[in-house]
């Protein structure tokens, strides 16, 4: 059994399907020198920070429950404050509670705010008056959001979510694919307010209340480095070059470096990759999967994290987690997290610094990216100083790039991906998930994972069944 790429969904695979009854051996092929993909801890001036993701979403409880059932329950960390703020016509305000990535479902809120003009707040308490059909047709995010509440809506709460969370934009992104709760309920003829009221109130948070997001203290890598040091042999540097089927059903893998390949003979693989890997593995065997999976793009992004000592940073300048930046405001720095204040365990190991994490890049906007990591440390203090009046010199910065990291969803994805799944159903013992079909976060990646180990079981145990 061979599971091709070593990211959370790869690796989660391999543990599902090492705790099963008559468990398979099973080798993870990962073509990078590190497991994890981009839960990566990184080095600012000697003290770890994450260098790729931070948090993992606690009301879906895959990823929660999968930390605890490695050993990390005890480290698995809620954020001093989950408060926010975002930039509006260059000053910021505090981003409304009771959002549905952004989508208004407490208009008491959104009034405080002061994010949205008067003329914007009439748009949204317009939405009552609207006639509401029930529709089943995918749709951009953007598109549905303005036509329902308004462009103030979009520009300024909804675009800068969706740049945070999948550095897209909103009029290119699928509703179904990004907010399947806000699809389900238009499918239902539900006003987008009244459904984003009712997922807050049913589901805003943990079961107990707590906050919707958690981490893990000593950095999310954690997760990752337990699952390969506890379900499988894992081989980094292991790039897979091609899939051949044998004539008895099973398959060939080869992999490795070119001058010196090696073939692995599996009774299954499942293809945990991004989608030109999937693609390129697939081509002679489901060119159909290959040629839907070809039409899934990729953003790219940097993180530029910088450190302030924290006797320089002015009182009140960092208030809340951190604040977002829509695309209109013009600015290179699309979002900020103030590490060392939003997390404890980052506050603990950096000492007297004061730690602030920026975020380069949207899809379309490679550019930016193209700068090297002086200019872009450059850069974002500059709009720190000018946005968060950190006027003294960071003490410190690093900058972690992540080339492709961020697949985009089209609207259509989720039906796409059902008929990559479909094709599939011709060349049995291949599977595919990972965050190129099924979602970007954290539990997303781990569910996708377990939905494969499962089909694979299945495989194997429908085999075994032909051969008694």
């Amino acid at each position: 059994m061979v599971v091709v790429g070593g990211g959370i969904t790869g690796l989660a695979a391999a543990w599902f399907l090492r705790q099963a009854d008559d468990a398979p051996d099973v080798v993870v092929l990962e073509a990078g020198p590190l497991v994890g993909s981009k839960l990566q801890t990184g080095d600012l001036a000697g003290h770890a920070v994450e260098s790729g993701a931070e948090s993992m979403l606690a009301r879906r409880r895959e990823a929660v429950d999968l930390a605890v059932a490695v050993g990390l329950e005890e480290a698995i960390e809620a954020p001093v404050t989950s408060a926010a703020r975002v930039l509006v016509d260059g000053e910021l305000r505090d981003f409304p509670s009771g959002t549905v990535l952004g989508v208004p479902g407490d208009l008491q809120s959104l009034r405080a705010s002061r994010v949205l003009t008067r003329r914007g707040l009439a748009r949204v308490a317009a939405e009552r008056a609207l006639p509401q059909p029930a529709r089943t047709d995918d749709i951009a995010v953007g598109r549905l959001v303005t036509q329902r509440l308004g462009r103030e809506v979009t520009d300024r709460l909804v675009e800068p979510m969706l740049g945070g969370v999948y550095a897209g934009r909103a009029a290119e992104l699928s509703l179904e694919a990004t907010m399947p709760a806000l699809a389900e309920a238009r499918r239902s003829g539900e006003r987008l307010t009244v459904a984003a009221r009712r997922l807050r109130t049913t589901g805003g948070g943990t079961a107990d209340g707590s906050a919707p997001f958690v981490g893990i203290a000593g950095g999310l890598a954690q997760l990752p480095q337990r699952l390969a040091a506890g379900s499988a042999e894992v081989r980094t540097r292991m790039t897979v070059r091609a899939l051949r089927r044998l004539a008895d059903g099973s398959w060939q893998v080869t992999a490795g470096p070119v001058p010196r390949p090696e073939t692995i003979d599996a009774d299954a693989v499942v293809l945990a990759v991004p989608a030109t890997p999937a693609a390129r593995l697939l081509r002679d065997h489901a060119p159909v999967a290959a040629g839907l999976l070809d039409t899934v793009e990729y953003a790219s992004v940097a993180l530029v994290t910088l450190g302030y000592r924290t006797v320089d940073v002015p009182a009140g300048a960092l208030r809340g987690s951190g604040h977002l930046v829509p695309p209109r405001e013009g600015r290179v720095i699309k979002a900020a997290t103030y590490s060392s204040r939003k997390w404890a365990w980052v506050g603990r190991q950096v000492g007297d610094l004061t730690v602030v994490r920026m975020s380069v890049g949207r899809y379309g906007e490679e550019a930016d990216l193209q700068r090297d990591d002086a200019d872009l440390v450059r850069l974002a203090s500059e709009d720190a100083a000018d946005v968060l009046g950190l006027h003294a010199r960071p003490a410190a910065g690093a900058v972690f790039r992540w080339g492709g990291s961020l697949p985009q969803y089209r609207p259509g994805h989720v039906a796409r991906v059902r008929r990559m799944r479909a094709t599939l159903a011709d060349v049995p013992g291949v599977v595919l998930a990972g965050a190129a079909v099924d979602g970007v976060g954290i539990p997303a990646c781990i569910a996708s994972a377990r939905a494969a180990a499962d089909e694979v079981l299945q495989v194997l145990q429908a085999d075994a069944t032909m051969g008694a």
